[in-house]
């Protein structure tokens, strides 16, 4: 879920900074795959940012993180129940069509062989390649993530 958050809070370009002291500078310490930082509560969604092997969104505490001291900012992050509702959506929507091996996914818009034929529709994405184009979670849930962009 943590890889998801991070590739949707990019989109939107919001990281749910929490108020009024959300971002904090400073050189940390990732041991034993995990950070220590007073400000975060257990189950506290945070954003890594100027890390060299661990930059993204974690969940606290986290248990899988590469040991490493780096300079840089810890993000407490408040996110929204709905918006979380919506990354479960949006995790199973990736789930059924965006892997490799999914129609939605195939390169082809029609194909036809002895008494057998299909087309599926293109995607009508605003910078895709136009017909035929594979449907992305982008293209399903952006009209519902307008909500939380920042610009």
């Amino acid at each position: 879920m943590e890889t998801l958050m991070d590739e949707v809070c990019a989109y939107i370009n919001n990281w749910f900074p929490a108020k009024p002291v959300g971002k904090h500078r400073g050189t940390w310490i990732v041991e034993g795959g995990n950070i220590s930082a007073d400000f975060l509560q257990e189950n506290q969604y945070f954003r890594i940012v100027g890390s060299v092997f661990n930059d993204g969104v974690w969940k606290y505490p986290a248990a899988d993180m590469t040991d490493e001291v780096f300079s840089g900012e810890i993000w407490a992050m408040k996110v929204p129940p709905a918006f979380m509702a919506l990354l479960s959506e949006i995790e199973g929507w990736n789930a059924k069509y965006g892997g490799a091996d999914s129609v939605n996914m195939s390169p082809y818009s029609a194909e036809s062989f002895n008494n057998y034929s299909y087309s599926k529709s293109g995607a009508s994405r605003r910078n895709s390649g136009g017909s035929g184009s594979p449907t992305l979670w982008q293209d399903v849930y952006g009209a519902r993530l307008i909500r939380w962009r920042k610009i």
